[in-house]
């Protein structure tokens, strides 16, 4: 198998090792990716089988990147076994061919990079010093997002053969990494044309009754929300553990879709009744959300 890398993504990454192998296709590792925007961090690129520099590929980059293809590296050791599901789509001629970029949170500042940062301006004071210890060292969404868009982005696309525009991106993440994904998409619409919002964490931090922040996060949607002639989004929610809070807000949110316009054609909520916040459910399901994003 070919491989053909830009000498400009040597600038952008410290090192590029093969880092193991994945159950199918070819897993390319960065560390310590260098951004004046965030912290540094690894990333993941993961590439199907028979990957062909000749051809184009659609890209999903997806957020907290350690769980996505090996258990080594998740923290509960579990994973969405993205490289299967995808494979298997690809092969059954389901989905368009893509690549996946896996983004490694970095642990502690996973919150505040992950929290959508506009949606604070609909806190009040008082709501917001409240809130503001979960985020640590204040709210990094706007940076993290720069760092996707400005600096990997194109190092991505300049190194591996791939589709670019805003038809063939997308992003995906669960939990946090639900409300960064639907951030990224509302921020920046014309770079994503889809989003994938597994589990999306409308709470924004475990207070449990009189929390204004899902209130806060459902006006910024309704302000901001793309637009529906040309953008994708999936939602969807558990009912056990963390998952068992989030429908009486996504119920709101799916409102909004509906005024915005968005059909069954470019929006999709589920609900996996006696489905909990982990890996494991999000990988038995994940094919759901890909085929709607990256459908032929």
């Amino acid at each position: 198998m070919k491989f053909i890398y830009s000498i400009a993504i040597l600038f952008l990454f410290a090192s590029m090792i093969c880092h193991g192998q994945p159950a199918s296709g070819r897993l390319v590792h960065f560390s310590n990716v260098a951004s004046k925007y965030v912290q540094v961090r690894n990333v993941d690129v993961w590439l199907p089988e028979n990957y062909n520099p000749q051809k184009k590929y659609a890209v999903l980059y997806m957020h907290d990147g350690q769980s996505l293809l090996d258990t080594v590296n998740s923290f509960n050791h579990s994973e969405w076994k993205v490289d299967e599901t995808l494979s298997k789509l690809m092969n059954e001629g389901s989905i368009l061919p893509c690549i996946v970029v896996g983004i490694w949170n970095t642990g502690m500042t996973r919150h505040a990079e992950y929290f959508p940062q506009m949606a604070l301006e609909n806190l009040t004071e008082t709501e917001k010093e409240e809130f503001m210890p979960m985020l640590e060292g204040g709210p990094k969404a706007d940076n993290y997002l720069k760092f996707i868009v400005q600096e990997l982005k194109p190092k991505i696309d300049s190194s591996f053969s791939t589709l670019s525009d805003r038809a063939h991106t997308f992003i995906a993440g669960s939990s946090m990494g639900g409300l960064i994904s639907l951030y990224a998409i509302c921020q920046y619409p014309s770079v994503f044309g889809g989003a994938a919002c597994l589990s999306t964490h409308w709470i924004g931090s475990h207070k449990g009754t009189d929390n204004p922040v899902p209130f806060a996060i459902i006006r910024y949607v309704e302000n901001h929300l793309p637009s529906a002639k040309n953008h994708k989004i999936y939602f969807d929610y558990g009912s056990v553990s963390l998952d068992s809070m989030y429908k009486p807000y996504q119920l709101k949110v799916d409102e909004i879709m509906v005024k915005h316009g968005y059909t069954s054609r470019n929006w999709m909520t589920k609900e996996f009744v006696g489905e909990s916040h982990t890996e494991e459910a999000w990988s038995k399901r994940f094919y759901i959300p890909a085929t709607f994003l990256l459908h032929k």
